[in-house]
């Protein structure tokens, strides 16, 4: 028996359930005595209902991340465990790799150790086809899931992000605006945050009246950490014929390779080649000229995202979706 039976035989929602399960003092006695009643006539003692009652609560929070070596996973994984220590909370964390098996592995391993709640850093969690979403949905069945610049419309599950959609529509049109029309959209994920960056490229270009052949796209599959191959594949897609004088990156790692492949190529940045990157981070003063990028608010993303499920524990109304804007930060790769 899950929390959704128990809505379901006591006529209530998902949310009053979970305020009940938390001890909140925002439920009628009424309807808290029938939900009670109900879980005791079906033998339903979660690790949740356990800790309304103040009772054996871990006072651990699960963590999923799919590489820990990522710069954007680390930090987010830093910001995350500094603000669930301020709150009293230990976590647990799983470096679960790319694999859909390992995931759901990850998942049984950390609901088994009767954790408080779980996040999910990063959007590659999540999967087009609903199935496949079958293990976080199952999950949130038992605990909190709180998915990180992801979203899966499922009960108990809450998504913290930033509008990478909007972000990487205001770099194309400025990158427009300051003269350029052939640009290439450079990118390595077809995750929730890659899709909405693609559409976000796709409708500037659309909106700005560009060709669609002058709107090319290029993707690399290989290793985050590999910039030289990042640069030999613009060389190699340049030398098959393909001009660009732009490049939108979807992460500061593409862009690190855009500056080297314009190095090799003897191009001035950003007077033959603008450059604009994504995620603002420690890499963009690490290059000459230094890299503008969109900087998406990670901290505040991440300390809201522990906020909210501090006040899901603690039965309070919590918005299943939240999204915050980012904000590109202009440097030397790109013309004023």
């Amino acid at each position: 028996m899950t929390i959704y039976d128990i809505s379901e035989k006591a006529g209530v929602s998902i949310a009053t359930v979970s305020r009940v399960l938390n001890g909140s003092n925002n439920v009628s006695e009424k309807t808290k005595q029938k939900v009670l009643r109900i879980m005791e006539e079906y033998g339903y003692t979660p690790n949740a209902f356990a800790r309304g009652l103040g009772l054996n609560t871990m006072k651990t929070i699960g963590i999923m991340c799919a590489d820990s070596s990522d710069l954007y996973l680390a930090k987010a994984i830093y910001f995350i465990e500094r603000e669930l220590r301020l709150n009293g909370y230990d976590c647990i964390l799983s470096c679960t790799g790319y694999d859909l098996a390992t995931k759901i592995s990850s998942m049984n391993l950390l609901i088994s150790k009767k954790v408080d709640g779980i996040i999910l850093v990063g959007s590659n969690f999540i999967y087009e086809d609903m199935d496949e979403n079958k293990y976080i949905i199952d999950a949130a069945a038992q605990v909190p899931v709180m998915l990180l610049n992801a979203v899966l419309d499922a009960p108990n599950v809450y998504s913290t992000l930033s509008d990478d959609l909007a972000s990487t529509y205001e770099a194309t049109c400025q990158m427009y605006a300051s003269g350029i029309d052939d640009i290439l959209f450079f990118y390595n994920s077809h995750t929730y945050s890659g899709k909405r960056k693609m559409s976000g490229f796709s409708a500037a270009m659309k909106d700005n009246n560009i060709p669609a052949d002058r709107a090319r796209t290029l993707y690399f599959s290989g290793s985050h950490e590999d910039i030289p191959a990042m640069a030999k594949l613009l060389i190699d897609y340049h030398m098959a014929g393909n001009t660009f004088h732009g490049i939108i990156a979807a992460d500061d790692y593409l862009a690190l390779g855009a500056i080297k492949y314009a190095k090799e190529m003897g191009l001035s940045i950003p007077d033959d080649l603008a450059i604009i990157g994504h995620n603002n981070c420690m890499l963009v003063s690490c290059c000459h000229p230094e890299l503008t990028s969109i900087d998406n608010k990670l901290e505040l993303l991440c300390n809201h995202l522990t906020s909210s499920l501090m006040d899901i524990l603690n039965g309070k109304e919590t918005p299943e979706k939240t999204m915050f804007s980012g904000e590109i930060i202009n440097r030397g790769t790109t013309r004023n």
